[in-house]
């Protein structure tokens, strides 16, 4: 059976276009249409979709009003389209902090060019969502019966047994004490899902937390800073997007810049970070994990507790690999509570992760491993 779809824009052409380029894939048919806000919450009430695309700037009512009303009435799955601006930037986020799960870039030349590679993502990303709307459910609606839990369950993971048939998935585990080990960097890395658990583990860490830290999110070079703007504004720590020869601190975050690349030069006592322009067609990710992961290792050897987060792909797989060659410690999150389970899969999968968690877990585990509670 298909993933029912609700297109929300109040541009006709950019509501046609995403109707074509979704139902090209079987398994997604576009169900209705709605030009503004207000539309989008009645017809989420009424047809019960799997996966609602967004518009942020609509009449009547804009879209993050709109997720917020969904979400209180009808929750779903939203994705969200935002424009590549500082503006859209900041509505993007808090139209994640209200439900949203996920954004993309609206980027009209690519839609009216029909290309496949903006197309292919379009419903990969549809399709993952889908199959989190029961995760949505339980976090914004009461608590369902045993039989509900049971029936969203089964049908969630569908697809996931054909994915990951014969795969071995880890357990979550909750961490009951520190290992003792000493650190030099918390690294954490994660994509689609990220800004949301990012800001539920930074703002749950101290002030005076002893190591500094370094954030990889893929996220496009428009965004990087006012997301950087928005935790810092709501943590105890320092956060800020990276800059060329910032010197690495305890109790402050750095976010890698979308678009660049950031390694860490120097020495274990002295570290700061190197960000780099990166044009290079080998790369898919800029920022890309492997490669910040990979300088870490380097500097820190196994000084470094490193996680990875929800997120599509591999990326951190190898320089995780890197760093646990080296002595350090990986934690990835776990499945149930990922908005997409890839990166912390391969992680997992690989052999690397020592200790899988849920995330809202993973904060109290940093602080206790780190200040060896």
């Amino acid at each position: 059976m298909a993933y029912k779809v609700l297109v929300v824009d109040d541009s006709s052409f950019f509501r046609r276009r995403l109707t074509d380029i979704l139902n090209k894939d079987a398994n997604i048919t576009v169900i209705d249409v709605a030009v503004n806000g207000r539309e989008a919450v009645e017809k989420a009430v009424k047809l019960k979709p799997d996966v609602i695309t967004m518009d942020i700037e609509m009449p009547i009512l804009n879209g993050i009003d709109a997720v917020k009303q969904i979400m209180a009435k009808a929750p779903t799955s939203v994705l969200m389209f935002s424009s590549l601006t500082h503006q859209g930037a900041k509505a993007t986020l808090e139209a994640l902090e209200a439900g949203a799960l996920d954004f993309l870039p609206k980027k009209f030349n690519e839609i009216a060019q029909n290309s496949d590679e903006a197309g292919s993502l379009l419903r990969q990303r549809v399709v993952q969502l889908a199959r989190k709307k029961s995760m949505v459910s339980r976090q914004f609606s009461p608590s369902p019966t045993r039989s509900q839990s049971l029936k969203s369950k089964t049908q969630e993971n569908k697809f996931d047994s054909q994915v990951n048939r014969g795969s071995h998935q880890p357990s979550p585990v909750t961490l009951k004490r520190s290992s003792g080990k000493s650190y030099k960097l918390l690294a954490i890395g994660t994509s689609t899902g990220g800004p949301v658990a990012l800001q539920k583990i930074l703002t749950q860490i101290p002030k005076n937390f002893p190591l500094p830290i370094i954030l990889i999110q893929h996220m496009p070079a428009a965004f990087t800073a006012a997301f950087a703007n928005r935790l810092n504004a709501l943590c105890k720590i320092n956060v800020k997007e990276a800059a060329d020869g910032d010197i690495l601190k305890a109790g402050c975050a750095y976010l890698a810049p979308g678009g660049r690349q950031m390694i860490i030069d120097g020495t274990e006592n002295a570290a700061k970070l190197k960000v780099l322009d990166d044009n290079s067609p080998r790369v898919t990710y800029k920022p890309s994990v492997d490669i910040s992961f990979g300088s870490a290792a380097k500097i820190y050897a196994g000084n470094v507790l490193a996680v990875i987060l929800t997120g599509m792909g591999a990326d951190g797989r190898e320089g995780s690999r890197m760093l646990k060659n080296k002595g350090a410690t990986i934690w990835s999150q776990d499945e149930n509570s990922c908005v997409v389970y890839g990166m912390p899969q391969a992680v997992a999968a690989a052999g690397i992760s020592q200790l899988v968690l849920p995330l809202n877990e993973v904060a109290d585990a940093i602080v206790k491993e780190v200040q060896h509670g």
